[in-house]
């Protein structure tokens, strides 16, 4: 039981620090990200296992895992708060080709992070050339170009 408790325990932690840090976190990654996520996974992969490597303890642990994953969309399908809560609302960061400062800085998101999505993802080049710009819950910015 104690390797199901450690699971569910870093689980929740982990969804916690990741909520806090932002859906800046999940753009895309730089090299100092991959090694963050290379430390915070081993730093993990320590407390959620102990001293147990067996392959039982390793299976319970993945079992656990994507039991309590699937137990929250399942909370989050039936309680709209709850996964207003946990993930979030898409964010509108441009409007009609002017930044609204403070959600952007609320988010974590740069004009150059809006820029770099608006030249990858739709060939434009200033910022007056968005209608809007969009932080989706999956940490994305959507860019729809003005229509002129």
């Amino acid at each position: 039981m104690e390797t199901v408790l450690r699971a569910a325990s870093m689980y929740l932690l982990l969804m916690v620090v990741l909520k806090i840090a932002g859906r800046r976190t999940l753009l895309e990654m730089t090299s100092f990200d991959l090694i963050l996520l290379l430390i915070i996974s081993e730093a993990t992969q320590q407390a959620l296992l102990g001293n147990d490597f067996s392959v039982t303890g390793a299976s319970l642990t993945i079992i656990t895992l994507i039991v309590v994953d699937i137990l929250f969309g399942m909370l989050k399908a039936r309680f709209p708060r709850l996964d207003m809560l946990i993930d979030g609302s898409a964010l509108i960061l441009v409007e009609n080709g002017h930044l609204l400062p403070e959600r952007a800085r609320k988010a974590g998101i740069s004009e150059k992070d809006i820029m770099n999505s608006a030249r990858s993802t739709a060939g434009l080049e200033r910022l007056d050339q968005i209608k809007f710009a969009i932080l989706e819950k999956n940490g994305k910015i959507s860019i729809i170009p003005n229509s002129s």
